[in-house]
């Protein structure tokens, strides 16, 4: 447990950072004084660290523009979808030739439409574990209940012409536990029927990556991100850990 361990380090008066054994103990004040990039080896005690809490670590990152995002909480989403359920399928785009569609209209008080959207691969349906799906007007409930049966989830709205991808706030694609982020600045959406070129594909296996080049998104990253600041009699050091 990496918390634990930090505050382990922060109870002992030295903390060694045992990389680089063949190098000597360096100075943070020479360090700082130093150009970088260089390797060195220390010996210093670790005052703070930033987060505090790990989950706040994992952050969104994209690789174009190099922008770091705070990843969607739970009811962002729930917002973005209760918003676009306003919007009625089109039934228009209904049953193409590369997907299959199926509605119904929810009971109680607050009735919704709900349409999803089954791709289709030779004009047939595939088996659940390899199947894409496009659903408009669900909530966040039955989306990860299809997650966890289909290949991938693609929440979508209609338009006139097309089915089109949510705000981009909204995660563009989700597959088992994961959801998948586009960046706004560096993603020019493209309408859904883009993904028919996957769906003719021999063997289509709804790649996330490939999904976002032909829905034009640029995918953001998870990654991991902390802050230590590091301390000697010397002086001190803000050392700072970037992973995906």
């Amino acid at each position: 447990d990496l918390e634990l361990h930090l505050q382990r380090c922060q109870q002992l008066s030295v903390t060694v950072l045992t990389d680089h054994q063949d190098l000597n103990n360096t100075e943070l004040k020479t360090i700082t004084n130093s150009p970088a990039p260089q390797q060195y080896r220390i010996r210093a005690k670790l005052r703070t660290y930033k987060p505090q809490k790990l989950h706040q670590s994992v952050k969104l990152h994209c690789s174009k523009c190099n922008s770091l995002q705070e990843v969607p909480d739970r009811d962002d989403f729930d917002f973005i979808l209760h918003c676009s359920a306003g919007t009625a399928p089109n039934p228009e785009l209904h049953n193409t030739s590369w997907y299959e569609s199926v509605t119904w209209t929810t009971q109680g008080q607050k009735q919704r439409q709900i349409a999803i959207h089954f791709v289709k691969h030779d004009e047939m349906l595939q088996h659940p574990e390899d199947t894409l799906l496009m659903i408009e007007g669900g909530t966040l409930k039955e989306i990860w209940k299809l997650a966890k049966r289909f290949k991938c989830v693609i929440p979508v709205r209609s338009t006139e012409d097309d089915l089109e991808l949510l705000d981009l706030s909204a995660p563009f694609l989700l597959q088992e536990n994961v959801k998948y982020y586009g960046c706004k600045q560096c993603s020019t959406p493209k309408p859904m029927k883009n993904l028919s070129s996957i769906a003719a594909e021999q063997q289509p296996s709804w790649e996330p990556t490939e999904i976002a080049q032909v829905l034009g998104i640029e995918m953001l990253q998870y990654v991991f991100i902390m802050k230590f600041t590091l301390v000697d009699e010397t002086g001190s050091l803000n050392a700072y850990l970037f992973d995906y």
